[in-house]
């Protein structure tokens, strides 16, 4: 394939923009020369693709080729992808899953070995890496790093099983991304010089610059649930070369509306420069990850995108390995995308676009893999008799969910209690909240919940970090029933049950974490179950994402796994 462009070209290298004619030969750039600005004739602005530095390809519950998809509509050339979340149900049958199921795409992945499956002793999961298979998997070139080190304590305590991991990626001359929420001072620093170089977790200014301080890159995060871009956006002036944007977790709906352009779009509007939004975007994490992603270099694969300008980043054209990946011809696109085109292609356009972009990624067949025994539970099995419960004078400890944020607080209030047992109670917003073992059968671990504000009805998800049992939260015990027999029955998704007992399910074969559809159809099925928990009363921006948090024990500061309450902050069961 031969071809050149005759464009503005955006060098972030140099910090300059100028007209350039780039020719492009078996999928790489082989030269860039300056020309006379008359000699231009294409449209927009040439400039190396986005990467998501940090994203759970799981939590968009689409299986990877149909993610790209998306993504490439928004000018995603590549991500840095963490499979854990699939790890820990499917073990390394599930990583398999991912990287081939990647590879049928014309689209860059970049996949982790997960160094916490499970994420904690303290949960059951579907499977366990041990260090042994860690280090396997840190020797196949498929993998390029070793993922996100949720277990800090275990870092700070020199668990033998962690360290050997570290050390793994270190011989394999592989970087190990970090994951230590509210970690600060001697200890911060004590968890990097372990070998520890990135963390995405940072919620505060002052926590990134502590941690920028002893040499950690900071990756700023914006995702369907944890939202950190706001508080952390001017490390991108302050430390340019330190600094990466990612989504983590994002669901489909919000996939289809933008990706990391959106991000740099909301960067320009805060007056930041755009070279080093851009170098943030585009150029860091092909460096600090070693990636095979071109960032517009001589010699370097033809991987760039074209938009309109450098202000909303609309996307015209994107271009991986020299293949234009978008079309404007709705003639193209995959018959599942065709048919949905009236209502699905401005969603997945940038803002103020007026012709329809497509995607000329088509969807690729897949045979979803799965771990599930589990039988139905009914009210008896979800009731919290008072002895059973941890309470002290009539309070009880309350999981408060925080919006934009995974970690949660630890409230005690008042109980309220029917016949003996603790109820939920509406009037309050403390509502029940329960996780079901998916892997065997075992009793019903059960706690409280503030700020899910549900007046009625009930919603449950097989996607539940990190180990993915069933979670559920709802206002009777009923409902809450009603959601987790509908995603049991699927064997894996999300469910809602509304106050006339109407239910609405989306299953998610692969693993309980994604739908082997269409990514289009995904997203509009999400959006429709996502409406109907919202109509419930809650007033949270992702009630299903943040559901999927509520049993991540790694986070502070109280949350639930299927053995029982959690205290993050001394790590051990409340």
């Amino acid at each position: 394939m031969e071809f050149n462009l005759a464009v503005q070209l955006v060098d972030i290298y140099q910090r300059r923009i100028y007209p350039a004619k780039v020719s492009i030969q078996n999928n790489c750039i082989v030269s860039i020369e300056s020309i006379d600005e008359s000699a231009v004739n294409t449209a927009g602005f040439l400039m190396p693709g986005f990467i998501d530095s940090h994203v759970h390809i799981e939590s968009s519950m689409l299986i990877p080729s149909e993610f790209a998809r998306i993504a490439v509509m928004h000018g995603t050339v590549g991500t840095v992808s963490d499979p854990h979340e699939i790890a820990n149900v499917c073990g390394m049958e599930g990583i398999e899953f991912m990287i081939n199921n990647g590879k049928q795409v014309p689209f860059k992945f970049n996949f982790g070995a997960p160094s916490c499956v499970p994420a904690t002793v303290f949960e059951t999961a579907g499977a366990v890496l041990d260090s042994k298979e860690v280090e396997s998997l840190l020797a196949l070139d498929d993998i390029k790093y070793l993922s996100e080190m949720m277990n800090f304590p275990g870092v700070l305590h020199n668990d033998p099983e962690v360290m050997k991991k570290i050390a793994a990626a270190h011989r394999a001359g592989k970087p190990v991304d970090g994951h230590a929420p509210g970690l600060t001072g001697a200890l911060a620093k004590q968890y990097i010089e372990a070998g520890i170089s990135t963390d995405h977790e940072c919620f505060t200014i002052e926590e990134a610059v502590d941690k920028l301080s002893y040499g950690m890159k900071i990756i700023i995060r914006e995702g369907s649930a944890a939202k950190n871009f706001e508080a952390l956006a001017e490390l991108i002036d302050d430390h340019p070369n330190m600094i990466m944007l990612c989504s983590d977790d994002k669901h489909p709906d919000s996939l289809v509306e933008g990706h990391i352009n959106h991000l740099c779009a909301r960067a320009v509007a805060k007056g930041l420069d755009v070279f080093n939004i851009l170098k943030a975007a585009c150029i860091n994490p092909v460096k600090h990850y070693n990636l095979n992603i071109g960032t517009l270099r001589v010699g370097d694969p033809a991987d760039f995108i074209i938009v309109e300008d450098l202000t909303y980043f609309k996307v015209l054209q994107t271009y991986i390995d020299g293949q234009a990946l978008l079309s404007t011809d709705s003639k193209s696109v995959s018959p599942a995308s065709a048919s949905l085109a009236a209502d699905t292609s401005a969603a997945a356009l940038p803002a103020n676009a007026e012709t329809p972009i497509h995607s000329l990624i088509q969807s690729v067949p897949a045979t979803p893999i799965n771990q599930f025994t589990c039988a139905a539970v009914n009210e008896v099995d979800l009731a919290v008799p008072i002895a059973s419960y941890p309470n002290q004078d009539g309070l009880i400890p309350v999981i408060e969910a925080l919006d934009g944020q995974l970690i949660t607080n630890k409230l005690y209030l008042p109980a309220t209690i029917l016949n003996d047992c603790i109820v939920s109670n509406t009037s309050d917003d403390i509502l029940k909240m329960v996780v079901v073992n998916r892997y065997h059968m075992a009793p019903v671990a059960k706690s409280f919940i503030k700020n899910f504000g549900f007046r009625t009805g009930a919603i449950a998800s097989t996607v539940a970090h990190d180990s993915h049992n069933i979670v559920a939260v709802g206002a009777t015990d009923e409902a809450i029933a009603a959601a987790i027999n509908a995603v049991i029955a699927a064997e894996g998704g999300i469910s809602c049950v509304d106050s006339n007992n109407q239910t609405l399910v989306l299953p998610l074969p692969v693993a309980g974490l994604m739908s082997t559809e269409d990514g289009f159809v995904v997203a509009q099925k999400y959006t429709a179950i996502d409406a109907m928990a919202k109509s419930l009363g809650s007033s949270l921006s992702a009630p299903f994402m943040t559901l999927s948090f509520m049993a991540l024990l790694v986070i502070p500061h109280l949350k639930l796994s299927d053995k029982g309450i959690f205290d993050g902050d001394r790590f051990a069961f409340l």
